[in-house]
């Protein structure tokens, strides 16, 4: 088990700026954010992607994860969404969502994390759950043949926001490239018990983000230690499962200082969860 951390700290940052003080911090991963200024697809040449590999190499970073949720350089964090009632905007979700894998493939990238569906905005829950696995039937095929696993990140007051939620939508659409992007501060947010929804997702989840969320669980990601989830008891849960893969940390509020942001969460995990890597 290894940690990284998001490159989505860093927006007002270069990639190259970003990877060098991820890698200070002690990290030995880096979550890339598929969105400007890192990596929008649509703004990537061919020698925009080789210089990324050699960011990462000069820095000793591996990618923990492609984050393809969040779409500022066309509108904002959440959309255009899966479940748009403009099927031409629905539309530009999901080229994104395969130009990302495109960008995994050639990166050597093993995942790709989208969101749940996003917001309904009035639109009837079973309408919005049917246009979202239609979606997904459209993107699939495609991480299939690339060899990338499309993970959906279930987030607090969008489509999919609870583990129950997410299983249900297993029930009736699965598919082997398709798995979960666990959120701790996500799942505690909307009132489960991160360490034992850990159990229960445990052969679905292929990649974690980790913060702290405030005791009152508001949707707010703050450092590790600071709010309300037992950081330590998590990590130690993640560990019984077998997991070998990333834990990347995101704390995305953190524009002003993410160097310091960086540092300090990486300390606090070594100090009380013993992890050096």
């Amino acid at each position: 088990m290894k940690f990284a951390f998001s490159t989505n700290a860093f927006r007002n940052f270069s990639f190259s700026s970003a990877a060098r003080m991820i890698s200070d911090a002690g990290y030995s991963g880096i979550e890339i954010m598929c969105d400007t200024p890192h990596a929008f697809p649509d703004q990537l040449s061919g020698i925009d992607i080789e210089n990324i590999k050699e960011v990462l190499k000069r820095n000793n970073l591996e990618i923990s994860n492609l984050n393809a949720f969040m779409m500022c350089a066309v509108k904002d964090f959440h959309h255009p969404s899966w479940i748009e009632k403009d099927e031409a905007f629905r539309q530009i979700r999901i080229r994104y969502t395969k130009d990302c894998i495109d960008l995994a493939a050639r990166l050597g990238a093993k995942t790709i994390s989208t969101e749940p569906g996003g917001p309904l905005d009035g639109m009837p829950p079973n309408c919005a759950i049917q246009m979202f696995a239609e979606g997904l039937e459209q993107v699939l095929p495609h991480a299939r043949e690339k060899g990338i696993e499309v993970l959906i990140e279930p987030e607090p007051d969008l489509l999919i926001q609870t583990s129950t939620e997410y299983l249900d939508f297993l029930e009736e659409f699965n598919h082997p490239n398709l798995g979960l992007n666990f959120d701790i501060g996500h799942f505690f947010c909307v009132g489960e018990d991160p360490v034992e929804t850990i159990i229960k997702l445990k052969d679905h989840t292929k990649h974690y983000h980790l913060e702290d969320i405030p005791k009152n669980r508001e949707h707010r990601h703050i450092m590790p230690g600071e709010g309300g989830i037992d950081i330590p008891g998590v990590v130690d849960r993640i560990e019984k499962t077998g997991y070998k893969g990333f834990i990347t940390v995101e704390l995305y509020p953190y524009l002003d200082e993410p160097g310091k942001a960086a540092a300090d969460a990486r300390a606090y995990i070594k100090r009380t969860c013993g992890y050096d890597r």
